[in-house]
């Protein structure tokens, strides 16, 4: 059955890679319920691509001309590479039509043996002709008293072969005309029949999107008189998420490019020749992040998709702060502090957003190192007077800022942690999308899901696995069939019965011995016992359908049904498997995770900026800033009734990495009077949020979300960094030192030379036309020196 549309990834090879799909990208890497998961699948193959094919009247595809198409059509889906096992109407009724015409030969050569053995017998004894018919006759009679009654009672349609209608209708439907319930995962309507194409086991994106277009290019081309053709399934979804995905990648990565140009050439705050200079570092450091990665051959789940936008807007803050003179060992200790923020992210219980943190806190480290391999070419430190004499004025342009009253901050801040705390407070039980069918909106193969789970009655897959040294006992069978009894009986409403070990055995009655259920397997066709018992016998799986709903409604449902299963018998195992019981099991991690999610990256950030930064207090600053913008975020969320997702619920280390950032170097640019830097930080801030913004473009709600939900987690950072900053504000130290250690008498940094603006965005004049100092003479204070 089609499963759920929950897991997609990404696989980068030779460097650059081609993105990829996956059931591991969404589901927690090495849980229990994912490995138990991928036993199941290698022993009775993966998640099924479905073709559903539809006709406008009843039994219309089981005709003899449209059934044979079918066995044609599933023999070449089985011969594709990369199948494990394939299920159609057409192979099964193809081999019980040969098993039964096997049973029939096989009486039939019985019965003429015995009668020729009498025949033999009589000539023997010197009988005549009539006497030697008498007594053939006589020695089959028996026999035909025997079997002839067996074979009316069992072939009451005649011939069992697939261009007799009279048996195929008797063998797959019941007397009201619907299809029994042993065939309903193939047959779900009267004028409907389903392919499940299985692959093996592991197979990676590229081989599912090879194998998708395959088995759609078979179906199409069988020639099947349908009214409507539908190849859908998990499989087919994820082929069709990477193509999309592959296809937006370059747009995305281009929007994000134009729109943070615009931003650094377009917003006045430093010489336009130089402006691009930080997005030139930037994307060095994305190339060589996407590289090094490629070359290691490490998977990058679909977080990469907000990759490129958010590396290019992030990464470009810190060497546009180098430009502007902002003080190395500060830049450094920000950049570090984000890394830090991002690389929280890696203990998530969700792979890609796992790799997205990497990935990020790798490119803004080397985004650094490029931005100071750039300014060590093109940038020239002014010397630039002390904050706060005639000539810095001259130069800045601004009088200290004027700070608030002690009870006035207080109040202020005591209503900002207000909003904060009932935002950080609201997260508890805020909304976690759990729907399959709305974070996958956007895929074009979504809709044919949902009109598969409309016919078929489900769209996904749940098993009981079945272990043991023999699942073929008298015990065995008899407490799988309690167990699809009972399940069937509680929660009918929600699972529904495919296929299982004791419905193809009920011919057996309810009490077989041993060697009855020996005899019943060997007449079931191997193609279609190994549906629901593996080779060996030492696993079975009984198959229920599930509807593409909530995730938590249905982790309560399988939680539900796991504690209503009989005990198995001595010897014997149970547990359910299938996508959306390790798709549960996700969520319950994800929701469990909502604040270490949250609050790691800020404790990490924390960390690194009180060791790092000379003042405790710059780094009490800097936390409080990304707790408030994570706060009124949530709080936000809260009040839109927003309802958070594997990305956005990571919320606090995402906002940690740009309100850390802000904090600092505002801070630096408060103390020091220097409004270049200010405006430095004000112009990261809008290319940040330009590029996040471009993430609005893509057909993903899940990724235009994020997108959009970043932007304005940009700007509550940056607002919680004012805030911040101008509650309690960064003193200046006592005296400039040489190294630049104290940040205050640091001088600003300038491409070539220049002479910094006025703090406007109208250039000062150059160093060979001083500005003059208020007494009238050249300010004697300005020195060019190489760095």
């Amino acid at each position: 059955m089609p499963g759920s549309p929950s897991c997609w990834s990404w696989r980068w090879r030779r460097g650059w890679g081609s993105p990829g799909s996956s059931r591991a990208s969404f589901l927690p890497a090495g849980d229990p319920a994912q490995r138990a998961l991928q036993e199941s699948a290698r022993s009775f193959g993966g998640d099924p691509i479905v073709i559903l094919a539809e006709s406008a009247n009843a039994r219309e595809l089981l005709g003899a001309e449209e059934i044979t198409k079918l066995v044609a059509l599933e023999g070449d889906l089985a011969q594709l590479p990369d199948v494990a096992v394939v299920y159609g109407p057409g192979t099964i009724l193809n081999q019980i039509a040969g098993a039964a015409q096997n049973l029939l030969a096989t009486i039939s050569g019985k019965r003429d043996a015995l009668r020729a053995e009498a025949e033999e017998q009589a000539r023997a004894a010197g009988r005549s002709d009539a006497e030697v018919t008498q007594a053939a006759d006589a020695a089959v009679a028996q026999y035909d008293l025997r079997y002839g009654s067996l074979l009316v009672r069992g072939l009451p349609a005649g011939l069992p072969t697939l261009r007799n209608p009279s048996f195929v209708n008797a063998v797959v439907f019941d007397q009201d005309g619907s299809p029994r319930q042993q065939w309903r995962f193939v047959v779900p309507s009267p004028n409907a029949v389903a392919i499940l194409v299985r692959p093996r086991e592991g197979l990676d994106q590229a081989g599912t999107e090879r194998l998708v277009a395959a088995a759609r290019k078979a179906a199409h081309g069988a020639g099947l008189h349908t009214s409507k053709l539908t190849v859908t399934g998990m499989p087919a979804i994820a082929a069709d998420l990477g193509g999309q995905v592959r296809r937006e990648i370059p747009l995305l990565g281009v929007l994000a490019l134009g729109l943070i140009v615009a931003c650094y050439l377009f917003v006045p705050w430093v010489r336009r020749r130089h402006r691009l200079l930080p997005l030139t570092a930037t994307l060095g450091a994305t190339a060589l992040t996407l590289a090094a990665l490629g070359w290691l051959g490490h998977p990058l789940s679909l977080g990469v998709v907000a990759f490129l936008p958010i590396l290019v807007g992030i990464g470009s803050d810190f060497p546009a702060y180098l430009i502007r003179g902002a003080e190395p060992r500060r830049v450094i200790v920000a950049a570090l502090a984000s890394a830090a923020g991002f690389a929280s992210l890696g203990l998530s219980p969700v792979p890609f957003v796992q790799d997205l943190g990497w990935a990020l806190a790798a490119g803004v480290l080397l985004a650094v190192g490029l931005g100071f391999l750039t300014r060590s070419r093109v940038v020239y430190a002014t010397a630039e007077p002390a904050a706060g004499d005639a000539a810095g004025r001259a130069v800045g342009k601004e009088k200290p800022a004027r700070t608030m009253s002690r009870p006035r901050r207080a109040a202020v801040l005591v209503m900002l942690v207000a909003v904060a705390g009932a935002g950080w407070s609201a997260l508890a039980f805020l909304d976690i999308e759990a729907r399959p069918d709305r974070l996958a909106d956007g895929v074009s193969t979504l809709a044919d899901a949902q009109h598969a789970e409309n016919v078929l009655g489900s769209a996904g897959e749940v098993q009981i696995l079945v272990r043991g040294a023999d699942v073929t006992t008298p015990q065995a069978l008899d407490w799988m069939r309690q167990a699809e009894d009972s399940t069937i009986r509680r929660f009918g409403d929600d699972l529904h019965p495919i296929v299982s070990l004791p419905d193809l055995l009920a011919f057996l009655g309810t009490s077989p011995t041993p060697d009855q259920i020996t005899a019943g397997l060997e007449q079931l066709p191997r193609y279609l016992a190994s549906a629901v018992v593996r080779a060996d016998g030492r696993q079975a799986v009984i198959s229920f359908g599930v509807e593409l709903e909530d995730v938590a409604r249905q982790q309560t449902l399988l939680r539900d049904v796991r504690a209503a299963l009989p005990k198995p018998p001595e010897g014997l195992t149970a547990e359910l498997v299938g996508l959306p019981v390790v798709a549960a099991r996700g969520y319950e991690l994800v929701s469990n995770d909502r604040y270490p999610a949250s609050l790691l990256g800020i404790v990490a950030a924390g960390l690194v900026l009180l060791v790092g930064l000379p003042r405790r207090s710059e780094a009490a600053r800097a936390v409080l800033a990304a707790a408030l913008a994570t706060g009124w975020g949530l709080a936000g969320a809260w009040l839109c009734g927003i309802a958070l997702t594997p990305l956005t619920v990571t919320l606090g280390s995402l906002a940690t990495a740009t309100a850390c950032e802000f904090s600092v170097l505002l801070g630096q640019g408060y103390a020091r009077r220097s409004p270049r830097l200010r405006r430095s930080v004000a112009v990261a801030a809008l290319a940040a949020s330009a590029g996040y913004l471009a993430l609005a473009a893509s057909g993903l709600s899940l990724i235009r979300q994020f997108g959009i939900f970043l932007a304005a987690t940009v700007g509550l950072s940056l607002l919680a960094a004012f805030v911040v900053v101008r509650l309690f504000p960064v003193r200046p130290a006592a005296g400039p030192r040489a190294d630049g250690a104290d940040g205050v008498a640091v001088p600003d940094a300038v491409p070539g030379g220049a002479v910094p603006d006025d703090g406007r965005g109208v250039p000062a004049p150059d160093s060979e036309h001083e500005a003059p100092a208020p007494d009238g003479t050249p300010s004697a204070a300005r020195t060019e020196v190489k760095v």
